[in-house]
């Protein structure tokens, strides 16, 4: 049974060139309730845009594809005032510090690793998308996405914590963080709600790109 609470209307963009890939995220995707439009690479991306803004929610994207890549496309979304509200996933097999960085820079608000759990892109689509509203609703807000994660001044991370927060930003699932740490999930749970309390951020994604822009990772 489909779960459709709180997704009505939900359009997101997948742009990839494996078609297996497509494939695989839009019935996952479609079957937690969200419509999805799929392209093949950023120009037939753009095209769609062209066509159907404002009415998608949310990009996902690969990086490496051909005619234009992810950060071309993502450069195109966020210099055109029509598009530059609309978060953008990367999902890419590039799991290095720079390419994380690279694509949040870039203009990405989240970088995931390629092979993902299904359940957490679900997860990290659904927050990005609560945090594109609230970015919408803030009074004076411009909704810029890439301004710099701001964190008490003061916050203090454990060892453990430090060690958690890393992995978190390489885009790993909690289940494999616990099995790097040999530690049960539930504990890697504890650790990432104990750090968004001393942060003040809201999900892993903003934890993450803390992370990366103060050279955690």
């Amino acid at each position: 049974m489909k779960d459709n609470s709180g997704k009505d209307n939900k359009r997101l963009l997948l742009i990839d060139d494996d078609p297996n890939l497509i494939l695989l995220v839009k019935d996952y995707l479609e079957f937690r309730g969200y419509e999805v439009i799929t392209a093949e690479n950023g120009r037939e991306a753009i095209q769609i845009l062209d066509l159907e803004t404002p009415h998608i929610d949310m990009i996902i994207c690969d990086v490496m594809m051909p005619e234009m890549d992810g950060y071309a496309l993502v450069q195109h979304v966020r210099e055109n005032p029509r598009t530059n509200w609309i978060p953008v996933l990367f999902l890419s097999a590039k799991g290095q510090s720079q390419d994380r960085v690279k694509g949040l820079n870039t203009g990405a608000d989240v970088y995931m690793v390629k092979p993902f759990e299904p359940e957490e892109l679900v997860a990290q689509v659904e927050s990005s998308l609560k945090q594109a509203i609230r970015l919408i609703h803030r009074p004076g807000s411009s909704g810029d996405s890439s301004s710099k994660i701001q964190v008490p001044f003061d916050v203090e991370l454990t060892p453990t914590e430090l060690k958690v927060v890393q992995f978190v930003a390489k885009g790993l699932a909690n289940k494999d963080i616990a099995n790097h740490l040999n530690v049960s999930q539930r504990t890697i749970e504890s650790h990432v709600s104990n750090m968004l309390g001393k942060t003040g951020l809201n999900n892993r994604t903003e934890l993450a790109r803390w992370a990366i822009e103060n050279n955690m990772t």
